[in-house]
């Protein structure tokens, strides 16, 4: 029944705009001469908005020129669906209540993409994964319908890494991501195909999730702005889960005033966004476990975003945060693994999937991605006493620890490196090579992000610049609760210090 109700619905939806192709037909007609394909691809979101709403181009023609421009980098391979006529119904809708004279704002048919995990009803949502390919869930999720709502354009669902329980985006199902910078190289992960999509130009901003990093690492590793919001600033309804005590959507764009636009629209409190001089700005560093063993490119541009701050007026202030491993690995994976069974069974049974979460592990592609989440249905599943302990008391005190530090030496924001290397070779699923060692691959690249996530702190990851083998390297801004708008506000400054970095070379 579900899906009967669907399929009209889409079909509805797809013969409104026919009515509306002819008048949208003439608008771009009317308008000035489309913008060429890399114009619109390194135009950020809100140079962009402008020009749709003064009718220099329009939603249909900005939507075509970037899906031209993806299909000529498909071998990205950053999108799972792109479903043009999908895309050019929702484009020629909102350039119908534009000519109509309605209030198409804020986005006025500006693009954007999903990762693949968020529900939509008109594209699948398989969350990379294969059991679920070609399902649609029965509703948008919550932060998908408000971006529809703001009159944005999605343009494609995109890859990622397999039920975003990785950080390479090498998905065994639908194939790696490649990062644009070196693509030869990952983009990082879960959120791999959001992150590049961006960063590629395909489109102008996107949602991914973050559960541990996978907003920040891929942002970090494919030279974009990735945002992880204080946790429950964004709804959880309608992604695909590992765990509601640590998941969060996050948006992706090449600047930061496109994150704060995105933010303004997905949160649930919207305080507006503070205007930040680094002047006199109190920023932790702590040096202690997160500036550990550095790739040296890794070092030395964080140093000059050190010196950037600095310059700036920033006050640095390097202090540690007291006994951080321990705490963190109290917390981190008895939670991620005790959650992630029980959370997807619960979201297949909501959202009127048949499969039960035993089907879904069965055809999961991923080795190893299979064989963690199969080790949660027998004798090695983490037990209930070490998740009640993690809750009740790991969590409290790792929070604690967070609030102290800020509190404590009146404290804005810290300053990390978001990942100890830069991007490595696809493939190196095990292992990569960090200082001439061979180091594990997802420990490795989530060391500075999974603190702060279990702590469900806001944070940030900026691109701090690009090492001589042309690979993004990021800096990580972690704030205190709910103090996202500062937080925010602080990242916009340093980029505005930092000044432009280069494009990748497609």
């Amino acid at each position: 029944m579900i899906d009967q109700i669907l399929v009209s619905r889409r079909q509805a939806i797809l013969g409104a705009a026919a009515s509306a192709f002819a008048l949208a037909a003439a608008m771009r007609q009317g308008a000035l001469a489309a913008l060429s394909d890399d114009k619109y691809a390194w135009t950020t979101a809100r140079p962009a908005i402008q020009a749709l709403k003064a009718g220099r181009t329009t939603a249909r023609d900005y939507a075509e020129s970037l899906m031209s421009r993806a299909d000529k980098l498909a071998n990205l391979n950053a999108f799972i669906t792109q479903d043009k006529s999908v895309v050019r119904a929702a484009a020629d809708a909102v350039d119908q209540r534009m000519a109509d004279g309605e209030d198409v704002g804020p986005l006025y048919g500006l693009p954007f993409c999903l990762k693949d995990n968020i529900n939509t009803t008109d594209m699948p949502t398989t969350a990379g994964t294969v059991a679920l390919k070609g399902w649609y869930p029965p509703a948008d999720a919550p932060v998908a319908a408000k971006l529809r709502a703001a009159n944005g354009v999605m343009i494609g669902k995109t890859n990622m890494h397999e039920l975003a329980f990785g950080i390479t985006s090498n998905n065994a199902a639908y194939g790696a991501v490649r990062n644009p910078y070196v693509q030869g190289a990952i983009p990082g992960g879960s959120s791999g195909g959001t992150a590049a999509a961006v960063a590629a130009g395909l489109a102008p901003v996107g949602l991914g999730s973050d559960t541990g990093g996978s907003c920040r690492i891929p942002a970090a590793l494919c030279g974009c702005v990735g945002f992880r919001p204080t946790l429950g600033r964004y709804s959880q309804d309608g992604i695909v889960p590992i765990s509601t005590t640590r998941d969060t959507a996050g948006p992706f764009a090449r600047a930061v005033d496109d994150v704060v636009l995105i933010d303004q629209i997905c949160a649930t409190e919207k305080p507006e966004i503070m205007q930040v001089p680094l002047d006199g700005v109190r920023i932790g560093v702590p040096r202690a476990y997160f500036y550990d063993n550095l790739d040296p490119d890794v070092a030395a541009l964080t140093n000059n975003a050190l010196n950037t701050l600095s310059n700036a007026g920033a006050d640095l202030v390097e202090v540690d945060i007291p006994n951080l491993v321990d705490l963190n690995n109290a917390v981190s994976f008895p939670i991620a693994l005790y959650e992630v069974l029980r959370e997807l069974s619960a979201y297949l049974y909501k959202n009127g999937s048949r499969l039960t979460v035993s089907e879904l592990v069965s055809q999961v592609a991923g080795a190893g991605e299979k064989g963690i989440l199969g080790s949660q249905m027998g004798p090695d599943a983490v037990p209930a006493v070490a998740y009640r302990q993690a809750m009740g008391d790991g969590r409290p005190k790792l929070i604690a620890a967070y609030e102290s530090y800020f509190a404590d030496n009146n404290l804005s924001a810290l300053v990390v490196p978001t990942t100890p290397l830069p991007a490595r070779p696809i493939g190196q699923e095990e292992t990569v090579e960090l200082n001439g060692e061979q180091v594990p691959t997802f420990f490795t690249y989530i060391r500075n992000t999974d603190p702060p996530s279990n702590a469900g702190v806001p944070c940030i990851s900026v691109p701090a610049g690009v090492t001589g083998n042309q690979l993004p390297v990021g800096v990580e801004f972690v704030g205190p609760t709910n103090s996202d708008a500062r937080l925010l506000g602080i990242a916009r400054a340093y980029e505005k210090a930092r000044g432009n970095l280069p494009q990748p070379r497609l």
